[in-house]
């Protein structure tokens, strides 16, 4: 029974981390109605007024080649919004077959009755998979991820276009390029009107001071006039900055237009394009395979994992040797701002004694490796941080 208890499997606790896997889809989703809706909006209006004004213009008299001239603009655009809804049920039905995979994903981890089942190994082989192709998007290795989702048959599991995306309009502004981060604000400025973000302004602002650094003063004045000006409410004081940037050249030293003209904020504004993106689309700022592996780090993680006698690779004096995935070189630096594993029962070795700078060994452990290293009767070296003290500083512990 208490195998059992040990192996049974929590479907609950796997779904902590699989939020994004449908919420991404719901997103995608809910874009692609609101912009149908918008798209058969504006056409119903058009069409509505324009087959008003070619009623009442034939009624009054005007000739039927323009009338016919007028229903043909008509068809003409109505049949260009049949064109764009037959583009975006397309991407619809693709969402639809995304989401229903994924959930069936799902389901299938509620089937599987134990830890120990080979379903289990099948399904976490798939969820790690996903994990990696998640971490090689963000990565920025777009043709490596899409290789290895198709070789695994996982393209349905996984965002291939939502990242290669992000990733495309993030160089475009580590080049120094705003038009297409300005093109996907204007794409989605229904859904970043809900969230207090800056990114097109910021956008503008890097457009403005682009127009002085050229010397371009009146267009510099007039895109201030055009697109920042309607900021003034939340962004009052970066404005009033911005308009005495005009009185300082590309290599004044002054603060803070010394800043505004450094090339640094081209790396700002891609950080703050990609911080933009994974919150509307509700996607975690790590890679998931890091929150994963976070999640088991903080299991193992000991304070000795971070000292600077954690191991031989980092004191020279040290004689032991570790295989503690934490203190290894890939994995220390992640698991530094861990919390500790909370452990109820302490494992302490037979006969315990503690040394003058408090560490506790093993009375055997401890000659044994004093008498291997060659050191003289009546020493003892510590075998983490190499120190030599003599055995009669060595204290016996008890343990209540």
């Amino acid at each position: 029974m208490a195998e059992l208890t040990t192996t049974k499997l929590n479907a609950e606790s796997h779904l902590l981390l699989e939020q994004p896997l449908l919420r991404l889809p719901y997103e995608l989703s809910r874009k692609n109605f609101k912009s149908i809706q918008r798209s058969f909006e504006r056409e119903r209006d058009h069409v509505l007024s324009a087959l008003k004004a070619t009623a009442n213009a034939s009624l009054s008299g005007q000739s039927a080649p323009q009338t016919l001239s007028s229903l043909d603009n008509m068809i003409s655009r109505m049949q260009g919004l049949k064109r764009k809804m037959e583009t975006l049920h397309q991407e619809e039905k693709v969402l639809q077959e995304h989401s229903r995979s994924r959930i069936q994903h799902l389901k299938d981890l509620y089937e599987i009755p134990s830890l120990a089942d080979v379903k289990y190994d099948e399904w976490s082989r798939v969820r790690l998979n996903r994990l990696l192709v998640d971490y090689l998007l963000r990565s920025g290795y777009s043709e490596s991820a899409r290789a290895l989702a198709r070789e695994k048959g996982i393209e349905a599991l996984v965002d291939l276009d939502v990242f290669v995306q992000c990733h495309r309009i993030e160089e475009s502004l580590r080049n120094c390029d705003t038009a297409q981060g300005l093109a996907w604000c204007a794409e989605h400025k229904p859904m970043m009107k809900k969230t207090s973000n800056n990114l097109e302004f910021q956008l503008r602002l890097q457009q403005y001071i682009e127009l002085r650094r050229d010397g371009k003063l009146l267009e510099a004045s007039h895109h201030a006039q055009k697109y920042i000006a309607p900021h003034t409410d939340t962004h009052s004081t970066e404005i009033l900055i911005a308009a005495a940037l005009l009185a300082f050249p590309p290599e004044t030293q002054a603060e803070p237009y010394r800043s505004m003209y450094s090339s640094s904020r081209w790396n700002a504004l891609a950080d703050l394009f990609v911080k933009t993106h994974h919150e509307l689309f509700s996607l975690p700022a790590q890679p998931l395979l890091h929150i994963a592996l976070s999640a088991g780090l903080s299991a193992l993680k000991t304070p000795s994992c971070h000292s600077a006698y954690a191991s031989s690779s980092s004191n020279a004096s040290s004689s032991t040797t570790t295989v503690c995935p934490i203190c290894s070189t890939e994995l220390n630096e992640l698991a530094r701002g861990l919390p500790y594993a909370h452990h109820t029962k302490s494992y302490v070795e037979n006969d315990p004694v503690v040394l003058p700078n408090g560490r506790i060994y093993g009375r055997d452990r401890l000659m044994q490796m004093s008498a291997k290293v060659g050191l003289e009767n009546g020493q003892v070296k510590d075998p983490t941080t190499g120190e030599i003290f003599g055995s009669t500083e060595v204290r016996k512990v008890y343990i209540l």
